[in-house]
């Protein structure tokens, strides 16, 4: 495990790459006029524990609103409602429906980290479908070493999503020690797990599964609220489900999802800010994108 990390990178180098507009707005094609919804694949949402059931909400309506074709929530709180009143179209199930091998799979909004947390992530660890893994899925990691060894072995693709905090845990040291460095935690990161990483908040880093790294400017401090990283997270599996790979639907999910804050932010909307109306600003930017 990381306790210091060492880099003359302390800041951002020049040499990282800048994700543009103009790179990943190319990346979804527009969808043929006899499209159907099997076309653009299948979510599966696995989160929710008790008093945590909007978060795994917000990370399924975000991937259903970013194009995926069939969204599943399966909720762990032992209370899990049969539907959404503000997204019917989600499908939501209780923690004994099993839906493990269900399309793309989101792990850890919400999830808890009680035994039935670290049996459904065990068990989505052992899938063959791409993961993406944030929140409670990251602490579980920092704190099971047989997960951490699922994660090293699978061959299906992974992203990991941590804010500095999280990271921390993973490496072992500070989150002061994440920020000095970031450069250095995000590659860390990479290599330790082999899967893609992005390192969330200002200039949010992404370290592609080879090993490429890739900055983004896009965001701003309104984003500083509940639910953002939840909204990220459905957004990559979204287009991921789409037909993108793990590494591109990254990419535009980062930036999309800082454009959308950047767009809220024009209008004067920073302190108040939602992840719900962020949510509904990434779509409307991203048909815009499609049909520029």
């Amino acid at each position: 495990m990381l306790c210091r990390l060492h880099s003359s990178q302390t800041h951002m180098s020049q040499d990282i790459p800048v994700i543009t507009q103009q790179r990943v707005a190319k990346l979804l094609p527009k969808r043929p006029q006899n499209s159907h919804k099997g076309l653009f694949g299948v979510v599966t949402v696995i989160g929710g524990n008790t008093g945590m059931t909007g978060a795994a909400l917000l990370a399924a309506r975000a991937a259903l609103k970013l194009g995926a074709g069939c969204v599943h929530v399966t909720l762990l709180t032992e209370d899990a409602p049969c539907v959404d009143l503000m997204q019917a179209e989600l499908m939501l199930h209780s923690a004994h429906t099993d839906l493990i091998d269900s399309g793309v799979l989101v792990a850890g909004c919400g999830m808890g980290q009680n035994l039935m947390a670290r049996q459904w992530l065990s068990r989505a660890l052992q899938s063959q479908s791409a993961l993406i893994l944030d929140a409670d899925a990251l602490n579980l990691l920092a704190t099971h070493c047989d997960m951490r060894d699922q994660l090293i072995v699978r061959q299906a693709p992974a992203i990991l999503t941590p804010h500095p905090g999280e990271a921390a845990r993973l490496l072992g040291c500070s989150t002061a020690d994440i920020q000095a460095d970031r450069i250095a935690s995000v590659q860390k990161l990479q290599r330790m797990f082999d899967c893609s990483v992005v390192l969330k908040g200002a200039g949010s880093l992404c370290a592609t599964r080879d090993g490429c790294l890739h900055e983004n400017h896009t965001g701003n401090c309104g984003m500083s609220a509940p639910g953002m990283g939840d909204v990220l997270t459905g957004m990559i599996a979204a287009f991921i489900a789409q037909g993108l790979s793990a590494d591109d639907a990254m990419l535009l999910a980062v930036h999309l999802h800082g454009a959308a804050g950047d767009a809220m932010a024009t209008q004067g909307i920073t302190i108040g800010m939602t992840a719900t109306e962020l949510t509904d600003r990434a779509r409307l930017l991203l048909n815009q994108w499609i049909s520029d």
